[in-house]
């Protein structure tokens, strides 16, 4: 590992032992809030993102940060993405599933550049897992250079979520995607969906929202690993492609233009 990535996982581990893992299965009532339907903010969240946010302005002072949170309280502030160095964090990437006390859950960070994704770093505290990609240097995971790797599956593992679908493009789904894939839940977690498209546990994921938080360690270490992670169109996942929508994920180039014939077919 790099200097870098040495201090930024110590920083996480360090932030997942102080904030996150003492507070999971034992959230108060009033510890978990709702920010809109299906998105819940916890203690955690904001606990975690201020260390976070301490710890990577101190390893790299003349970054700036954009956190999920902060961004949440001042939208204003995603603007720091269009131009020069950017932590981006994601203090408890699936919240949800964090507060109703069951895995997975992770923490992602990012390094982007005038919105382009320079590193990512994906830490699942409970496996103690970290998922580290740097742009043209290669994915790895606990340190050991990994390669994607398909389930080897016929039909393919698909895993799509529907959860901000509108009626339409669920029924797409069922009737273009559905016959040439086995369909099955997502985890709801990025930080784990990323790395089953790269340890052969999915072949496809779909996104509708693609907020950088979510989504920019995650397309680096998809695309540093073999794989690709996109936009439909084929067009490259950008930071600073603020309210975009839609981005396909695929275990290899192969699968993702298969995908997305399948998908565009009417």
């Amino acid at each position: 590992m790099t200097a870098l990535d040495t201090a930024v996982a110590a920083l996480m581990r360090r932030v997942a032992q102080e904030a996150i893992l003492p507070r999971y299965q034992t959230l108060a009532e009033h510890e978990v809030i709702a920010k809109a339907a299906n998105d819940m903010v916890t203690i955690a969240d904001t606990e975690a993102e201020a260390l976070l946010a301490e710890g990577l302005a101190a390893i790299l002072p003349e970054a700036a940060i954009v956190g999920e949170e902060a961004v949440h309280a001042d939208p204003a502030l995603s603007s720091r993405l269009d131009n020069g160095l950017c932590w981006i964090i994601d203090p408890v990437d699936g919240t949800n599933n964090f507060a109703a006390g069951k895995p997975p859950f992770g923490i992602i960070l990012a390094l982007s550049d005038g919105g382009e994704t320079q590193s990512g770093w994906i830490y699942d505290p409970l496996q103690d897992r970290l998922c580290i990609a740097h742009k043209s240097k290669g994915a790895f995971v606990n340190g050991e250079r990994v390669s994607a790797r398909t389930t080897g599956l016929t039909p393919p593992i698909a895993a799509i979520s529907t959860v901000f679908l509108d009626p339409a493009q669920r029924a797409a789904v069922q009737a273009r995607i559905a016959p040439y894939y086995t369909l099955v839940d997502i985890p709801r977690c990025a930080a784990e969906q990323y790395p089953r498209l790269v340890l052969g546990v999915n072949d496809i994921s779909v996104f509708e929202r693609t907020l950088p938080w979510d989504h920019a360690a995650g397309v680096l270490f998809v695309n540093e690993a073999g794989g690709m992670a996109a936009r439909p169109d084929g067009t490259p996942y950008r930071t600073d492609q603020h309210g975009q929508k839609g981005l396909f994920a695929a275990s290899s180039p192969a699968l993702f233009d298969q995908f997305v014939k399948h998908s565009s077919a009417e």
